[in-house]
This record gives structure tokens, sequence and C-alpha cells, in this order.
């Protein structure tokens, strides 16, 4: 559900900044990427369950023990059909740097800017580069990005949260026991979805929201 906070003068120019940026026409230069994060307990099964006959469900008990957690990062480029996603321990803002620089310097490499839009948890900027690269490095990985953040309590507006939607319908929604099974099943998922291109078709924009919120 959308929880729209009061709309204030910068709830309302994060939002139609990001909306215009989803409006571009794609340009494999300058790639329009969307970065969010996940959480996912690790449960493991305490019990053997019993082989299946073909074409019957799988049947589990409800007992299971907590194992940890993972922490995913999401990254999805809706209108090029590519996500990247990685399955971290901790979700530091090293681990945030090591992904960002990822992206840039591998997944992203001949890309002249990466338009980048995510939330605004402290994390999220520069200065986690820094920190985690030092200045010169930080710097550089830096200027290939074109930082937009949606307003706070808005999240709904990045389409990574969609994706989000899509991972854990489609790998998320069992019971994964180990890190290194998290790993795996996620692997799997992205490279299905991206060899079919699977994109997001968004629909909310700049003209749908001031009218949608009296703007005009």
């Amino acid at each position: 559900m959308w929880v729209i906070p009061k709309m204030t003068l910068e709830f309302i120019e994060r939002m139609l900044d990001v909306l215009e940026v989803l409006e571009r026409k794609y340009d494999p230069e300058y790639p329009v990427i969307c970065l969010d994060e996940k959480s996912k307990q690790l449960l493991k099964e305490t019990r053997q369950f019993l082989g299946m006959k073909p074409g019957s469900l799988k049947r589990v008990d409800y007992e299971y023990k907590r194992n940890g957690t993972a922490n995913l990062f999401v990254m999805v480029e809706p209108k090029g059909g590519k996500r990247v996603i990685r399955v971290t321990k901790h979700r530091k803002k090293r681990e945030y740097a090591l992904f960002v620089k990822y992206l840039v310097d591998k997944a992203y490499k001949d890309a002249k800017t990466l338009v980048l839009i995510e939330d605004n948890l402290n994390t999220h900027n520069k200065g986690s580069l820094i920190e985690a690269f030092g200045e010169k490095e930080g710097e550089r990985i830096a200027t290939k990005i074109e930082w937009h953040y949606t307003p706070k309590h808005a999240s709904w507006l990045d389409p990574a949260e969609i994706e989000i939607h899509s991972l854990e319908t489609i790998c998320l929604n069992k019971r994964i026991g180990f890190f290194q099974d998290m790993q795996s099943e996620v692997a799997a998922y992205v490279r299905e979805r991206n060899q079919y291109h699977c994109g997001i078709n968004w629909q909310f924009t700049r003209e749908k929201a001031i009218k949608k919120f009296h703007l005009d």
C-alpha cells in the first residue's frame, strides 16, 4: 500500500524528479537503474521430509530452525530488462559500496553514466564509496553516477520494489536454510529473468502524479 505523507515542496520536487528519470528514453550509454535492499531470514528444516510421487506437491513440517539472515542488494534496469542481485551477510556501508563499484566497473563498464534511483538511506551516497575505497577511488566511482532519490516515505516510487516482489514470489517463497543456497537460488532467478529480458512497464508518470495529487 502506498503511504503518502504530507505533500511538502521537497516531496513534490523529488517525486517529479524520479518520475522524469523513469520517463526517459532507453539509452544504453546512460542506463536508468533502480536499487533497493531486502533482508531475508534463513530458515532451516528440522526434519527430513518424505519423497513425493511425481506431480504431487512437496510437504514440509511446520517446525523450522532460524539460521541467521541474508541481505540482498537488488538492482533492476526497467527498460533494459536487466537485473543484478548480490546476496551478502551484512548491509553496511562497505557492502553497499562494493555493490555500486561492481555496477560501475563490471555490470555497466561500457556506460558513460549510471542514472541511479534509490531511497534516501544514509548509506546511499558518495560518502560510503570514499569511506570504503578512499578519496581518489571513491570520487572516481561517484563521477560515473547520477543520483536521484525518492522522497521520504515514498520508496514505492522505486521500481526496484517491484523486482523485489517478483523475487519474493518466484524465488524466496520457500524455506532456504543456508547462505550458499540463497546465493544459488537467487543466481538461477537472475539468469532466467535476464535471459528473457524481463523489464518493468512503469505506468505512473508526472502527468498522472500532477493530476492525482492536484498539483496544477
